[in-house]
C-alpha cells in the first residue's frame, strides 16, 4: 500500500484531542506484513500520537486507482463516552476489594 493511499484512508478524520485535520505528513508506517499494517498517526497541531493497526488489507481494493476519495476514506463513527473520573474510582474500588487470589482471573496464556 502506498503512502498516498494510506493518507487517503485518514483524509476525513481529525484529531480527537484538538479537532485538527490530519494531513499527508501525519501518517507513519511502523510495520508492514502481509495483511497487516501498523501505523502511527500524529496530529500536526497538538502532536498527539495515535496507534493504528489495519488487518486484512488484502480484502480491500485499496490499490484500485478507480476508487474515489470518498469510498476510500475512513468514516468516523459514534463512540462511547470517554472514561470519567467516576469510572476510574469505581475500577480502583473493584480492584482494591479483590482477594489475594486475584491472579486466578488472568488467563493462563498471559501469565509468565
Amino acid at each position: 500500500m502506498s503512502k498516498l493511499n494510506i493518507n487517503k484512508l485518514f483524509s476525513d478524520l481529525c484529531c480527537s484531542n484538538c479537532g485538527h485535520d490530519f494531513d499527508e505528513d501525519s501518517v507513519y508506517v511502523l510495520r508492514e506484513e502481509e495483511g497487516l499494517f501498523v501505523l502511527q498517526v500524529v496530529c500536526p497541531e497538538c502532536q498527539k500520537s495515535f496507534g493504528v493497526a489495519i488487518l486484512g488489507i488484502e480484502s480491500i481494493a485499496i490499490k484500485d486507482e478507480k476508487l474515489s476519495d470518498e469510498k476510500l476514506a475512513l468514516q468516523v463513527k459514534d463512540l462511547p463516552e470517554p472514561i470519567s473520573s467516576d469510572d476510574v474510582i469505581d475500577a480502583h474500588r473493584f480492584i482494591k476489594k479483590m482477594d489475594k487470589d486475584w491472579q486466578k482471573y488472568i488467563p493462563d496464556e498471559y501469565k509468565s
